[in-house]
C-alpha cells in the first residue's frame, strides 16, 4: 500500500458554512437577524432571559461604541467573563465588529493574567467583578489598554450596562456596514489560551473560516441538536474555554437556545436540567462520572436528557453504561476528539456503526495520519503512533510566538502529540499522550510551568510534574522533589507555596513526594514515564 493511501480524508457528507457569506461577520449578523425573536440565553441563576434580536441590538450597539474609540480590525478586545449574556453580547460584538477577540479566565490569578494581557496587548478589556481589582493592576503596566469596562456595577469604571443605555451610540439594522476588507483566510479572528509543555498558555490564533469550518463539523457529527425543533442545551462548558465557546458560537448562530450556567454546582445543574427540560449537554468526563454516582440524581427529575457529548479527556470504563442504567431516557452518549489549535472537532461519530470506545471518524475536509513518533513514517491501520491532522480548521498558528508554530504545524500538518490509530473501518482510537500536559476537569495544566514554580522555592533543587489518574477529576497535578542539601521542608509547605500561587487547577492535588533525584534521559529531559512506574502509577490517556 502506498503511502498516499495511509493519509485518511475525512469525506461528505458536507455542511458548509462558508458558502455565500463573505466573513465571520456577516454569518454572525444573518444567523442572529433571521432568529430574530426566539429565545437565545436563559441565566440559569437568575432567570434573566435575552432573545436573538436582542442580543443583535446590544451587539450594535457596542459596535458603535467600539468605533468611536477606534478598536478596528487587528486591534485585541480582552473578555475576562463566566457565562452569561454580558458574554455573548460582547463576543458577538466584537466579531461584528471585525476586531480580535481574546476570552480571558476568571479563574486566574495576577500572574498569570498578567502573562495572557501582556502577550494579547488588548486595547479594551471587559471584565468581570471578581476579576477587576487584578485586571486593573496589571492594566496599569500595558499601555494598549485604553479602557477598561466592568460587567457589573461599580463607581471607578465604566460598566457595559451603562454604554448599552447611552443613546449616542445607538445603531440600527440598517446602519451597521460588515467589515471592509476582510480576509477570512488570514485575519485572526479569535486568540484562545492553550497550554503548552513549555509552560504559560500559549495564543492560539483562529480565522474566520476556522470557525465557520468548526461550526459545519459539530453540525455534521451531531446533527441531533440542530434538527429537533426548541431544543434546549445547558451551557456549562465555560465560554472562555475553546470547548466551551466554539460550542456556544456554533449552537448560538443555529438557533439553539442555551441555558447559562457559571461554574458547576452540583444542585443548580440539576436543578436547571430539571426545570428547563434540558434536551442535551457538552460535558467533560467528571461531570459525566457525577451523573453517574451521585446519589442526588434520583432526586431530580432527569427524564428529558436524550443526548450526552463529552471531550477534552477520556471516560473511564463503564461510566457510559451506569449512565444508560440511571438515565434510561437518555438515548446517545457520544465523544469527539479536538483541540484549541484545530477549532475543536476533527474526529466525531458520523456513522452509526462507529465502534465502542472510538472518537470516530475524521470531519469532511480534513486530512490525517498516524506517524512513528520516531521516524516519522507514515503507518498503517491498527498501528499506534502520532496523530496528525491538515485541513481548513487547522489554526493559523501560535500568537506572536512563530518557533511554537513551526514545532508543532510542519509541512501544514498539525502534530496533536496524542497517540492513536485507526481500525479496518477507519474508526480513530486514542491510547496515550505523547505530549506531557496534564488534564484536570478538562482544563490543561503544563508541568513545566509548575516545575519552573516550585524549584523558585528557596529549599528546593529540582522538580518534576506529573499527572496521576483520578476516576472524578481525570488526572491530579502531582510534584515529585529533590530537596537542597540540609534543609527541611514538609510536602504541605510545598504545595501551599504553589497553591499562593495558581489558578484552581493547577494546584497539587496529587501531593508532593521527595526523591534523591530525578529521572532524566542523556540530554537532560525528564523521564515523565520513569516516575509513573516508579510510583505504579499507569501511564493516563488522552
Amino acid at each position: 500500500m502506498s503511502k498516499e493511501n495511509l493519509i485518511i480524508l475525512g469525506e461528505g457528507p458536507v455542511i458548509d458554512h462558508t458558502v455565500g457569506v463573505s466573513s465571520l461577520s456577516e454569518y454572525v449578523f444573518q444567523s442572529l437577524k433571521n432568529h430574530n425573536n426566539k429565545c437565545a440565553i436563559i441565566d440559569g441563576i437568575t432567570g434573566e432571559s435575552i432573545t436573538y434580536r436582542e442580543i443583535l441590538d446590544k451587539a450594535l450597539i457596542l459596535v458603535k461604541f467600539f468605533r468611536t474609540k477606534n478598536i478596528r480590525r487587528h486591534d485585541v478586545v480582552q473578555l475576562c467573563c463566566e457565562n452569561g449574556i454580558e458574554f455573548a453580547v460582547v463576543a458577538f460584538a466584537t466579531i461584528l465588529q471585525g476586531a480580535i477577540l481574546s476570552p480571558l479566565s476568571p479563574r486566574y490569578v495576577t500572574r498569570e493574567i498578567k502573562h495572557v494581557i501582556d502577550l494579547t496587548t488588548p486595547k479594551i478589556v471587559f471584565s468581570t467583578p471578581s476579576a477587576m481589582d487584578m485586571i486593573v493592576e496589571v492594566c496599569k503596566g500595558v499601555p494598549s489598554v485604553k479602557d477598561i469596562v466592568v460587567l457589573g456595577k461599580t463607581s471607578n469604571y465604566p460598566s457595559l450596562n451603562s454604554i448599552l443605555q447611552d443613546s449616542k451610540y445607538n445603531m440600527n439594522l440598517r446602519d451597521y456596514e460588515l467589515p471592509k476588507n476582510r480576509d477570512r483566510e488570514n485575519d485572526d479572528a479569535f486568540i484562545l489560551m492553550s497550554s503548552g509543555t513549555t509552560g504559560l498558555p500559549k495564543g492560539v490564533v483562529l480565522t474566520d473560516l476556522n470557525m465557520l469550518e468548526a461550526f459545519g463539523n459539530l453540525e455534521e457529527t451531531k446533527k441531533s441538536i440542530f434538527g429537533a425543533p426548541d431544543v434546549s442545551s445547558l451551557a456549562i462548558l465555560p465560554w472562555f474555554h475553546s470547548y466551551g465557546f466554539v460550542t456556544f458560537v456554533c449552537m448560538a448562530t443555529r438557533g439553539v437556545k442555551c441555558i447559562s450556567l457559571p461554574k458547576f454546582e452540583d444542585k443548580s445543574f440539576l436543578r436547571v436540567i430539571q426545570d428547563h427540560k434540558i434536551f442535551h449537554m457538552f460535558l467533560v468526563p467528571p461531570i459525566m462520572v457525577f451523573l453517574a454516582k451521585s446519589p442526588l440524581i434520583p432526586k431530580y427529575d432527569l427524564s428529558c436528557i436524550k443526548e450526552l457529548f463529552y471531550g477534552a479527556a477520556p471516560l473511564g470504563k463503564g461510566i457510559a453504561d451506569e449512565i444508560f442504567q440511571r438515565l434510561p431516557n437518555v438515548k446517545k452518549i457520544q465523544q469527539a476528539y479536538g483541540m484549541t489549535e484545530t477549532t475543536l472537532t476533527v474526529m466525531g461519530m458520523r456513522r452509526e456503526d462507529t465502534a465502542k470506545g472510538s472518537i470516530g471518524q475524521v470531519t469532511a475536509k480534513t486530512l490525517c495520519k498516524i506517524v512513528d513518533p520516531e521516524t516519522g513514517e507514515i503507518l498503517g491501520p491498527n498501528k499506534p503512533g502520532e496523530l496528525c491532522v491538515k485541513g481548513p480548521s487547522i489554526m493559523k498558528g501560535y500568537y506572536k510566538n512563530p518557533k511554537a508554530t513551526a514545532e508543532t504545524i510542519r509541512d501544514g500538518w498539525l502534530h496533536t502529540g496524542d497517540i492513536g490509530y485507526y481500525d479496518d473501518q477507519k474508526n480513530f482510537f486514542i491510547v496515550d499522550r505523547l505530549k506531557e500536559l496534564i488534564k484536570y476537569n478538562g482544563f490543561q495544566v503544563a508541568p513545566a510551568e509548575l516545575e519552573g514554580l516550585i524549584i523558585t522555592h528557596p529549599a528546593v533543587r529540582e522538580a518534576a510534574v506529573i499527572g496521576i489518574p483520578d476516576p472524578k477529576a481525570g488526572e491530579l497535578p502531582t510534584a515529585f522533589v529533590v530537596k537542597r542539601d540540609n534543609v527541611e521542608v514538609s510536602a504541605e509547605e510545598i504545595a501551599n507555596f504553589v497553591a499562593e500561587k495558581v489558578s484552581n487547577p493547577k494546584k497539587l492535588r496529587g501531593g508532593v513526594h521527595f526523591l534523591q533525584e530525578i529521572p532524566k534521559n542523556p540530554t537532560g529531559k525528564i523521564l515523565r514515564r520513569v516516575l509513573r512506574d516508579k510510583f505504579k502509577i499507569p501511564a493516563s490517556k488522552l
